[in-house]
């Protein structure tokens, strides 16, 4: 069964408070752990919206497909989670570059399980649910393709300057948003 949009606002809420309470509660937290916080909690207020918006027989798969999902992409999300805390936590007490190297890639691998996830869930998808989700996919990866674009073109023109690594670790996420803003209008066409 998957988390009703009220669960996921509870959710938001919590997050939101803890990334706004964790600096005052503890002044010496690493600056990276209330923006994963309000990332985190921006995800569930999203996944609230999704939930609420997307009609019925578009939104999901058969529950053995759904359950599935979750089952394959609750812990995988949770093992990012946490492999990004350890990650960067582990990077400020690293300097050997090879052990560097593997410390900054442990969050790669719960992504991976995620993606197969998410393929194998369209995979075994119905037609009607595979033709959403290819659209939803390919409107979200063409539209941020034509933003990181335009990002690179106002870079080259010294209009803004946003570092590489910033601008890189930003597209899949924004692809996912991406993915669920289509989602909800592609869906929308067919109910």
């Amino acid at each position: 069964m998957s988390p009703s949009p009220k669960l996921l606002l509870s959710i938001a809420g919590l997050l939101l408070a803890a990334a706004l309470l964790l600096p005052r509660l503890l002044p010496g937290v690493n600056a990276m752990v209330p923006g994963i916080l309000y990332g985190l909690a921006f995800g569930a207020l999203f996944g609230a919206v999704l939930r609420a918006w997307l009609p019925a027989p578009c939104a999901t798969g058969t529950p053995k497909l759904r359950r599935r999902y979750q089952r394959e992409l609750l812990p995988a999300s949770v093992g990012y989670v946490a492999l990004l805390f350890l990650s960067v936590w582990l990077l400020k007490r690293v300097d050997t570059d090879w052990l560097r190297i593997l410390v900054a890639l442990l969050p790669v691998p719960p992504i991976a399980l995620m993606l197969r996830a998410i393929v194998r869930y369209i995979r075994d998808a119905d037609e009607l649910q595979q033709k959403i989700e290819l659209a939803a996919v390919s409107i979200a990866t063409a539209s941020i393709s034509l933003l990181y674009m335009t990002g690179g073109f106002l870079q080259l023109a010294k209009v803004i300057d946003v570092p590489s690594g910033v601008a890189m670790i930003w597209v899949f996420p924004l692809v996912c948003f991406g993915y669920g803003l289509a989602k909800m209008v592609v869906s929308r066409r067919y109910s």
